[in-house]
């Protein structure tokens, strides 16, 4: 099953100017090549098949008669090949030269799509040889029957729906209207390109920012092939380099003058999810003509890099600008707030651990920001059953740390006369005992907040959100919930950023910042053990929450079928190889916790408080997930318990 995944690789042959039989052989080899590395869709660059740089011998009859000949040697060749090729020629259509991207598959040609806008500037001269179109499909005379020929083709995989290619050249993709704009408008999910793009200074990344761009708005599968240094060197230098992208992320490419040949997989079936997603997709194909082809479905192993922490800022290129731009997010949300309430006080519970970090470092912001004195945060530590001295003496220290007012309230004995009162053993450790602490901290909140005309500040996460992890009308609520788009693998992130770069400068914060990292993940409502240490562990209960935040990601963001995410999930964490994270029944076992709980506790997510969205996924009920709190998870538990 290849679960919308095909194999595709952008080629750029040993091109010889003006040599259409060794390009040819190249062209062959390459394929080839490409083939048995698995790749179905094999770009090849712009005029391969003569070379880009002829010139004048483009009006030569030799070369152009040798080009047709080439396309026939390249198409009996590779007849065996399970794939779609695309390679570049000059064509004589209608009095005039085309510069064409001819298709073959299984020794068939299957069309010509021409350059619709030819260059004619700086070291570009094409229409001193070329004539745009046709733009709608025509026929061409073959010797084996009449082949389309237009601009508005899209090649049609008959047997794997979903694959639907369109093909454009070079400049094509550098002008404001590109025609891959329209294929995708027409239904395209795949964009070949085939380009000879000489190499300038700071060309490359202007190159690879087109292609991804394209790609990102189309919500398309971008193909990019580039021609190379066979090419003559008269006055300028082609670099190769091809550029694989998946609406909007490169998945794969070559460096020019790097190599040969970038191969990866793309995912089809992503681009038909976004587009169904968005409103102002709308398709329009009246134009197009299909050209119908046929390859053999593979089961893919996946060589594409999967992203284990899929919310978390990859690199440190742009790791600084990226958690400052969710922290500006979190507090101007923030200041939004106690600007229209008019409040000068806010209150959150600090309890040590990652969430009420985050909150307090947030809220202190959105305080600096307004030119608030920070004294009107009051940090309140409410120490109950479960405290350990390690989480205790990190929320004192932090509070005491960034300036804030401090406030210490032990629950113990109010949550002992609430048990009292409803007849609770404090013995028996069950669901009453630990919500019940949970409660009374959110009352102490609440009421301080009324007090003291102030905001309680929610410092629950995305991750508990989607597993329910949260007391209801407890920890689950607050007055503005800062966190809420926040999923704990981002969280933890987002502290560690916050200690590396604001703490270099308050050794005290960075210290308490780094144990609070170092701590694990607990609501503390069950006793410590005797040596003092946390007894009760999320992760033990819950399973792992980097694995939580993986499946949340592609269950909301695309929707993803149980099957596939395990998939993904084994590349992700590496299972079976030397470097595995977690094997199949871990990932498959909580798994299925994530989809039971998911549904189950939809009832809580309906009823939580405003918070600002910060990335792609939420679950805000006012905003991102309209979900009926009694849907049923039997489908999907089902299609797990059948991995």
């Amino acid at each position: 099953m290849s679960h919308g995944y095909i194999r595709v690789a952008a080629v750029t042959p040993e091109t010889t100017v003006a040599d259409t039989k060794a390009n040819a052989k190249s062209i062959i080899d390459w394929s080839f090549k490409a083939a048995d590395a698995g790749a179905q869709i094999i770009v090849f660059p712009e005029l391969c098949i003569t070379g880009y740089t002829c010139g004048e011998l483009f009006f030569q009859d030799t070369l152009l008669g040798e080009a047709l000949q080439a396309l026939r040697t390249i198409a009996e060749n590779t007849k065996v090949l399970d794939a779609i090729i695309f390679v570049g020629m000059p064509l004589y259509y209608k009095g005039h030269l085309r510069n064409v991207a001819a298709a073959i598959s299984h020794g068939k040609v299957l069309g010509f799509v021409p350059k619709t806008h030819l260059p004619d500037y700086s070291e570009f001269y094409e229409a001193r040889y070329f004539e745009a179109g046709p733009e709608y499909a025509e026929s061409i005379s073959y010797p084996n029957g009449d082949i389309p020929i237009g601009a508005e083709l899209i090649f049609s995989c008959e047997s794997i729906p979903g694959v639907e290619i369109a093909a454009e050249l070079c400049e094509d993709l550098w002008v404001p209207d590109s025609p891959s704009t329209r294929a995708a408008m027409a239904g395209a999910t795949v964009i070949v390109n085939l380009s000879a793009s000489d190499e300038l200074t700071g060309k490359a990344a202007y190159r690879r920012q087109l292609v991804s761009m394209q790609s990102a708005k189309c919500y398309v599968s971008y193909i990019y092939s580039n021609a190379g240094i066979g090419e003559s060197t008269q006055d300028v230098v082609y670099p190769g380099g091809g550029i694989i992208a998946e609406n909007g992320r490169i998945l794969a490419e070559t460096k020019p003058f790097k190599g040969q040949m970038t191969i990866t997989e793309i995912d089809y079936t992503e681009s038909l999810k976004r587009r169904d997603q968005m409103t102002t997709f709308e398709l329009d194909d009246d134009d197009y003509e299909r050209v119908p082809f046929r390859l053999s479905p593979k089961r893919i192993e996946l060589t594409r890099p999967i992203d284990p922490h899929p919310f978390v800022p990859s690199g440190r290129e742009h790791l600084r600008e990226r958690c400052e731009e969710i922290l500006d997010i979190q507090a101007y949300g923030l200041r939004k707030r106690l600007e229209h309430t008019h409040s000068k006080t806010a209150v959150i519970g600090i309890s040590g651990g990652l969430d009420s970090t985050l909150a307090l470092l947030v809220t202190v912001r959105a305080f600096d920001i307004l030119g608030l004195d920070r004294k009107g945060i009051i940090g309140v530590t409410m120490p109950g059953f479960g405290t350990t001295d390690r989480t205790y003496e990190n929320a004192v220290t932090m509070i005491q740390t960034l300036g804030v007012t401090f406030r210490e309230i032990n629950i113990s004995a109010a949550v002992r006369q609430h048990f009292s009162d409803i007849g609770q053993d404090e013995a028996v450790h069950d669901v009453t005992y630990e919500n019940s602490q949970a409660r009374e901290r959110t009352q102490i909140l609440m009421d301080i907040a009324n007090k003291e005309g102030g905001l309680v500040i929610g410092t629950g996460d995305l991750s508990e959100l989607a597993l329910g992890w949260a007391t209801y009308n407890g920890d689950h609520m607050s007055m503005y919930a800062v966190n809420c788009s926040v999923p704990k693998t981002l969280v933890r992130h987002l502290v560690r950023f916050y200690a590396d770069f604001y703490g270099k400068d308050d050794e005290n914060l960075r210290k308490v910042l780094l144990d609070v990292l170092d701590t694990p993940v607990s609501p503390e409502l069950l006793p410590p053990e005797e040596n003092g240490q946390i007894a009760q562990k999320t992760e033990d209960l819950v399973g792992p929450y980097e694995l939580h935040d993986f499946f949340l990601y592609y269950v909301l963001r695309f929707g993803y079928t149980p099957e596939k995410i395990y998939l993904l999930a084994k590349a992700a964490f590496k299972t079976g190889t030397s470097e595995e994270a977690y094997d199949t029944d871990t990932i498959k076992k909580w798994l299925k916790v994530f989809y039971r709980r998911f549904f189950s506790q939809q009832f809580k997510r309906s009823a939580i408080p405003d918070g600002p969205k910060v990335g792609t996924v939420a679950l805000s009920p006012r905003g991102d997930l309209r979900m009926p709190s009694d849907a049923s998870a039997r489908l999907w538990l089902d299609a797990v318990e059948n991995l």
